[in-house]
């Protein structure tokens, strides 16, 4: 579990903030309107986690967030 948390210290605070809202099962777009941010900029997040992360997808991110007991 410990390399799991280890993982997400690579990304910003902010991608932290979106990995748990992609945990709590949320759209790009409600991430969007939670953060007060434009769509295509929750959607880039979520994409410069997969890849920061070595991710297909963004179950994956959800699965990794909640093993590692974030």
């Amino acid at each position: 579990m410990a390399e799991l948390r280890g993982a997400f210290r690579w990304l910003t605070d902010r991608e932290r903030e979106v990995c748990a809202l992609v945990a709590d099962g949320l759209s790009n777009a409600e991430i969007a309107e939670r953060l007060v941010v434009q769509s295509a900029s929750a959607k880039r997040a979520v994409t410069r986690i997969l890849a920061k992360l070595g991710l297909r997808d963004r179950t994956q991110i959800a699965v990794r967030w909640c093993r590692a007991g974030l």
